[in-house]
């Protein structure tokens, strides 16, 4: 259908033809992208399920800490024992190119380096579970912060190879074979053409010697 509307000349063949190979490398280019972009997407999945497994069992473990630290202790004591926190986390987002998504990395600092301060309360009102609890949160949120910048790496790299996905198809099945058909069109149209002219030019030939016969014919009469 796309064939009707070319112009059938040898110069926008010159150009469809150059086209043609720009749309096949970008075609293996892309294709290379995309492999190499699942490949990455699958090790991020694998590596996020470690993760979120492991984060679920420091969060249960916490949990379970916290209830038995709160069968112990009175519910009063319990919230005044976080009223007045000691440390304080500063979450710092960068950023690193893969296969050309930005994907997000994160990192944290610690107001002070003292690996007691995430207690913020003193121990003799308190219970060792309570302790237990605040220590399972605290070893799991570098986990956290790494699970968190999976998930959003494997999000981001999912919207991309679908993207390119859909690069891929568009030159494979659309593009390609349209150009590919415009070339077919317009070479049938040059080589219908050249026919044509040859034809002409044959009737014109035997034209000619027809008039040169006639003419060394009368010639030859009148002499």
């Amino acid at each position: 259908m796309a064939a009707k509307h070319v112009n059938p000349t040898r110069m926008e063949l010159t150009n469809l033809k150059r086209k043609l190979v720009v749309a096949l490398r970008g075609h293996r280019l892309l294709k290379d992208k995309r492999d190499e972009l699942m490949r990455q997407f699958l090790e991020l999945v694998q590596e996020n399920r470690k993760l979120r497994q492991q984060v679920e069992e420091g969060i249960n473990a916490a949990n379970k800490n916290f209830a038995l630290a709160s069968a112990v202790m009175q519910n009063e004591t319990l919230k005044t024992a976080f009223l007045t926190p000691k440390q304080e986390v500063t979450l710092e987002v960068g950023k690193k190119n893969i296969m050309s998504v930005e994907i997000p990395v994160f990192t944290y600092q610690t107001r002070t380096s003292d690996p007691n301060d995430i207690y913020s309360y003193g121990y003799a009102i308190t219970s060792g579970d309570l302790d237990s609890a605040v220590k399972s949160l605290a070893d799991i949120l570098p986990l956290m912060l790494e699970l968190a910048e999976k998930e959003k790496a494997c999000q981001m790299m999912a919207a991309e190879i679908e993207k390119t996905r859909r690069r891929v198809n568009a030159l494979e099945h659309v593009v390609i074979p349209e150009m590919q058909e415009n070339i077919k069109y317009i070479t049938m149209k040059l080589d219908e053409n050249e026919r044509s002219t040859q034809v002409r030019l044959m009737k014109v030939k035997d034209m000619l010697l027809e008039q040169e016969y006639q003419y060394s014919k009368r010639y030859m009469a009148d002499g």
